[in-house]
């Protein structure tokens, strides 16, 4: 007489049985394993948020306490409370650097903006060697500042390319770093040089990530070259514009390297950008509690401006 087959036993676990609909319940949360996932990501991030606090929130948050005191070279820390805002306020020198930081990044801002976009519309067409000229737009970005405004002093002097092509046409030497009229948007153009590259890759993508349907069918309403960028384009490229915006506000307020390279400042203090004057309050005349204030209002400044921005850019 055979004997009748015992049925197995399923040892898998109950969380693993799927329900009438054919669902196998997702793993209980707090499970050992995802503990031990979550401690080894945080072990992978664990460095870098160790760097980022000792080298930028550690500075930041020491920056602010340092406004509110008053240092000499010899180390001497002093607590005056808001005595250094005060100080800076009534300052026609901070007035002077403010007016300058404005004035370049109203220059800058909307031109590497304006070029960004005009070339990410270049380098998103499907033609032969696009790929390099993609790479040629970006070289300047992986080149040196310092090497890039090195250059640019060159080409800006009196006896410089830019100068003797002006001459071919009976046009005498312009001072363009040595003109107060001229300086700062000489500096702006060697900023758009330098950055547009990196925005154009970005607005490259988001052209890139457009469906062509889109433009198909505002082909077939009608919409021309201008209609289709208006209604097309832009809203596609609504949050990588907002990011590049703020991103070069930022940079364009923080300028430095090119000031501190081409003109020092100069000439009187035509050039005197808030970085610029923090270095030189600081590092120059020993007043860190100072430099420190005129960092802080540089930071709510900025803060302020990037807070409108996203008001202005927040999704309808």
């Amino acid at each position: 007489m055979a004997s009748l087959a015992r049925p197995k036993r399923d040892t898998a676990s109950p969380q693993s049985h799927p329900d009438r609909a054919g669902n196998t319940p997702a793993r209980r949360r707090g499970a050992p394993g995802g503990r031990r996932a979550a401690i080894l990501g945080l072990a992978f991030v664990l460095p870098f948020l160790l760097v980022f606090v000792a080298f930028r929130m550690g500075p930041s948050i020491l920056g602010v306490i340092l406004s509110f005191m008053s240092t000499s070279l010899g180390g001497d820390f002093h607590w005056v409370g808001l005595e250094n805002f005060e100080a800076l306020f009534k300052d026609d020198t901070f007035w002077t650097s403010l007016r300058v930081t404005l004035v370049y990044s109203l220059i800058s801002v909307p031109t590497t903006i304006v070029v960004s976009l005009v070339m990410a519309q270049l380098a998103a067409r499907s033609v032969r060697g696009i790929k390099i000229y993609r790479a040629a737009f970006f070289l300047p970005v992986i080149t040196s500042l310092v090497t890039t405004a090195v250059i640019w002093r060159w080409l800006y002097s009196t006896n410089g390319p830019m100068n003797f092509v002006l001459g071919l046409f009976g046009v005498g030497p312009v001072p363009w770093l040595g003109n107060d009229y001229t300086v700062l948007p000489a500096l702006a153009i060697v900023a758009v040089w330098a950055r547009f590259g990196y925005y154009m890759l970005i607005l490259l993508a988001g052209l890139l990530n457009i469906p062509r349907d889109y433009y198909e069918a505002a082909e077939l309403d009608g919409a021309g070259t201008w209609g289709k960028f208006r209604h097309v384009t832009l809203p596609g490229l609504k949050r990588p514009l907002f990011f590049v915006v703020i991103l070069d506000i930022v940079q364009s307020f923080q300028v430095f390297d090119l000031v501190y390279v081409m003109t020092g400042g100069g000439p009187v203090r035509s050039s005197y950008s808030m970085v610029f004057m923090i270095y030189d309050q600081g590092f120059r005349y020993g007043y860190f509690g100072y430099a420190s204030a005129v960092g802080v209002v540089l930071f709510a400044i900025t803060l302020v401006i990037s807070l409108v921005q996203r008001r202005i850019f927040r999704e309808d």
